[in-house]
């Protein structure tokens, strides 16, 4: 009978090991999933949208950005707020004032990201600067669809990528600059004192022959250089 006691004894203390070896095992894999999620949520961030300043053109140059007119505060990188899901919407829907307000940062609506900060000449030369919006990551051909707006001082530009099948510029859009950036364009005579204020639009085109089923579910990253000269990849390998 005493042997009985013992055997009993001896399975609950081996259940009881088991149990908590499998308990740790569970906590550790779903603390590591946390972190995938994380990691994955940080490099495929849907419609994260970053703007950067070059350390030259703040240092030596005496540019800087801000999104407040008023504080005029300026930072180094900035950052527009992300919505959780984009659906295709019209160009039309969007409001026609969407540039228009002198507030900067984060202005969204219903299936689009809207930005507003300004880049401000502080230093006492006239100089040139290069802006670049550039394509980070692409999943399920999203790109194909997507419409970058940039208002720069009120002047507009719709940029698209090029119609796959005709190879020419969608309706009322420029091209994208390549397949990896949607713009590159040099701001000239930026002179001491001058303030220019730029406003970005992302949305996706719903009457773009491009924007079928097989995009859902698509994601796009994407963010913008602002840069005291460009080098040419070409020149640069050189």
């Amino acid at each position: 009978m005493a042997r009985e006691v013992v055997v009993s004894a001896e399975k609950i203390k081996r259940r009881k090991k088991a149990y908590l070896t499998a308990k740790i095992v569970l906590l550790c894999l779903l603390l590591l999933l946390f972190i995938v999620f994380i990691i994955l949520n940080f490099i495929f961030n849907v419609n994260r949208f970053t703007i950067s300043l070059d350390r030259d053109l703040e240092r030596d140059k005496g540019i800087v950005i801000y999104e407040d007119l008023e504080e005029r505060a300026p930072q180094r990188k900035l950052y527009a707020e992300t919505i959780g899901n984009m659906d295709n919407i019209s160009a039309l829907w969007l409001p026609k004032d969407i540039h228009s307000s002198a507030l900067g940062g984060s202005h969204n609506g219903d299936n689009y990201i809207a930005y507003t900060f300004y880049i401000e000449n502080q230093g006492e030369a006239t100089v040139n600067y290069w802006y670049q919006i550039m394509i980070d990551d692409v999943i399920k051909g999203v790109d194909e669809a997507i419409r970058v707006k940039v208002y720069l001082n009120d002047l507009e530009s719709t940029y698209a990528k090029v119609n796959r099948d005709t190879g020419e510029a969608e309706e009322d859009t420029i091209p994208f600059y390549d397949d990896e950036n949607v713009l590159l364009q040099e701001r000239s005579d930026f002179k001491k004192g001058d303030i220019d204020k730029f406003t970005i639009v992302i949305f996706l085109e719903g009457d773009d022959p491009d924007c079928l089923n097989n995009i859902i579910g698509g994601e796009i990253k994407m963010h913008m250089e602002i840069r005291e000269e460009h080098i040419d990849k070409e020149e640069n390998d050189e």
